[in-house]
């Protein structure tokens, strides 16, 4: 469902001249799977889904997904895939059911569709409460709500969250999680970056280790203990980035 194929980004900096923020990386998400990226900030992680997500073009490599390449049709790319990061903004002015409307019609949907889907969403999310709300007024855990049914609404087969939970409090984060996992459940496919590494732990599949640009490790969190010889993700990722970097 997800190919990155020798991804790679070059970034020009005035001061610091050519900066290579994401290094060749390659990896494989597959449907029904949560897929993560782990690495500390800075490391390449939002570069990396940025460009499977057709926000930004690669140097070089590229990535298909669901069968279409990011660079020759991103357009049709973006219809495959729904985005959610930790700072995914909304237009305050709008009401939470205005905001995903308007996203539904962004995506080509007819209005019957958007009305089934959003209330088949605000249901799953116990949103029914605070739906005609200015999203100026709603807490961070309603927002983040919002921002969830407004990513989804055209149900896309690809989900990519970018550090979704950073800087939300206990009860937000649950939320993000529990739907990630709702995603995996219906078959999609999931790819995750986080920091934290606890959460990967809970939540992935798989992980890919990544650390200035560069992909060190990919398997399962039991195989990069094993590899490290570590009984907890922390100290198996700093031994697995010391030992190759």
């Amino acid at each position: 469902m997800i190919e990155a194929k020798a991804l790679c980004k070059v970034f020009k900096d005035k001061k610091r001249g050519e900066i290579k923020a994401v290094d060749s990386v390659s990896f494989e998400c597959r449907p029904g799977e949560i897929f993560g990226l782990l690495g500390p900030n800075g490391a390449g992680k939002t570069t990396t889904l940025r460009m499977i997500s057709t926000a930004i073009r690669p140097t070089s490599g590229t990535a298909i997904i669901d069968g279409i390449d990011v660079c020759q049709d991103p357009e049709s790319v973006r219809s495959h895939i729904g985005f959610l990061s930790g700072n995914t903004g909304l237009y305050g002015r709008l009401t939470g059911r205005e905001m995903v409307d308007y996203f539904g019609k962004l995506y080509g949907m007819e209005q019957s569709r958007i009305d089934d889907r959003r209330n088949k969403l605000f249901a799953m999310l116990n949103m029914e409460s605070f739906a005609d709300g200015r999203n100026e007024k709603l807490s961070t855990g309603q927002k983040q709500k919002v921002s969830i049914a407004r990513s989804v609404i055209h149900d896309p087969p690809v989900m990519v969250f970018d550090e979704p939970t950073t800087g939300l409090d206990v009860m937000s984060s649950r939320t993000i999680v529990d739907f990630i996992r709702q995603c995996k459940d219906e078959g999609k496919c999931v790819i995750f970056s986080t920091h934290i590494m606890s959460e990967a732990n809970r939540l992935c599949d798989r992980i890919a280790v990544i650390h200035e640009g560069k992909k060190y490790f990919e398997g399962t969190a039991d195989q990069m203990l094993s590899k490290s010889g570590c009984d907890n993700l922390e100290d198996a990722f700093i031994k697995i980035v010391g030992e190759t970097s």
